[in-house]
């Protein structure tokens, strides 16, 4: 925990176990068996709270969720991966065909 008390109101992240680890379906790698199914979700804290604490949200479409606060205004991490070659010429190439009338 740290000593900071986020205020209500505020975007957060929290954590919570689905399942735990012995829980888990039969038909799934050793190595994923052996770890529990984790949910990450964002929302607006209901009450101040600390890192690490359990609390509540409310999710942006208006879903009460409970688990243990992660971060307070988390970032978004997902990308589109790297740039693929062939695809980057396509929107000029395409641009040239409608100039030629796409023949």
């Amino acid at each position: 925990m740290t000593d900071k008390k986020i205020p209500a109101g505020s975007w957060v992240q929290i954590e919570t176990t689905i399942l735990e680890a012995g829980k888990r379906a039969e038909h799934l790698p050793e190595e994923t068996k052996k770890q529990p199914l984790m949910m990450w979700v964002k929302g607006f804290l209901e009450k101040d709270a600390f890192i690490g604490e359990q609390v509540s949200v409310t999710t942006i479409i208006g879903r009460k969720m409970e688990g243990k606060l992660m971060a307070e205004n988390p970032p978004y991490r997902h990308t589109f991966g790297r740039a693929i070659p062939e695809l980057l010429s396509v929107g000029s190439e395409l641009r040239e065909l409608i100039k030629k009338g796409g023949r």
